[in-house]
């Protein structure tokens, strides 16, 4: 039985150091939220069994989380790059299927048609606005951008503004509002399905999302010309690296004096 009890232990370091690398392998991506690897004993007992000699039989992963902590901010100076000061996460549209992604990672891009995307041309959901910048409707959808104005003049320049409204100015030095920005809360974060590329889709554990306007509650305000680093702390990942290496040696170790043990019980018996 030890030799199961020290392979499960050798397991769960194994998976241990695929968490940690992979925190490590994404040390330097935009808007990504580390992992750790949770563990739970393994108890063999019963209704009969005396609790007093219950030895145990090894440990397993019970889950591995998310901190969603708020990484450090870079400011780069440019306008479509942004970054949220709160909880509030990014709504991307898959432009084939309309299903929706969310994310931390705010470097936007404009497209020739005057879409606002990501690097991969998922679409960023705002509200729209009226002239005065005032939300007009509760329900997201795509922002474009009009390249042009009523008059003509072709589009100069976007900016954003800390309560996420998009403001598209023109060459003939008129300016309108395109829309307004929306964040989405989650009641259970953590229980958020990640799918790669710094997105996670909503689960029956995180809930559904709640959209709101930035600068609201919790959602946090917009910071335009920044974006988010990751939140691991290499140094962390370090001593966690270190320490999930001895364990898997000490369990390899507990398996060999296992099979010492029962190699000198069966010379005894010859």
């Amino acid at each position: 039985m030890s030799f199961f009890t020290s392979l499960s232990g050798m397991k769960n370091a194994e998976i241990d150091l695929r968490v940690i690398a992979h925190n490590i392998a994404n040390a330097e991506t935009a808007g990504f939220k580390k992992s750790s690897a949770q563990f739970s004993d393994l108890v063999a007992s019963g209704s009969a069994t005396d609790p007093r000699r219950t030895a145990g039989i090894g440990a397993t992963v019970s889950a591995i989380t998310q901190d969603f902590a708020l990484g450090p901010l870079e400011q780069t100076g440019r306008s479509l790059d942004l970054a949220v000061d709160g909880d509030g996460f990014f709504a991307l549209a898959n432009p084939f299927s309309g299903d929706l992604s969310f994310t931390r990672n705010g470097n936007f891009r404009l497209t020739a048609t005057g879409e606002m995307q990501d690097a991969n041309g998922n679409s960023l959901q705002a509200f729209p606005v009226d002239a005065a910048g005032l939300p007009t409707s509760a329900v997201p959808g795509d922002v474009i951008v009009p390249l042009t104005n009523g008059a003509g003049s072709a589009l100069a320049n976007v900016t954003i503004n800390g309560r996420g409204i998009i403001n598209a100015a023109y060459a003939d030095g008129t300016a309108e509002p395109v829309g307004q920005i929306a964040l989405a809360t989650f009641a259970a974060p953590n229980g958020l399905r990640a799918i790669g590329q710094t997105k996670w889709q909503a689960s029956g554990d995180s809930g559904a999302p709640q959209f709101g306007n930035p600068g609201l509650g919790n959602y946090g305000e917009m910071i335009s010309g920044a974006l988010e680093r990751s939140n691991v702390d290499l140094a962390e990942e370090m001593v966690s690296l270190l320490t999930a290496q001895r364990n898997f040696q000490a369990n390899a170790r507990a398996i060999d004096t296992a099979t010492q043990i029962s190699q000198t019980v069966l010379n005894l018996r010859q």
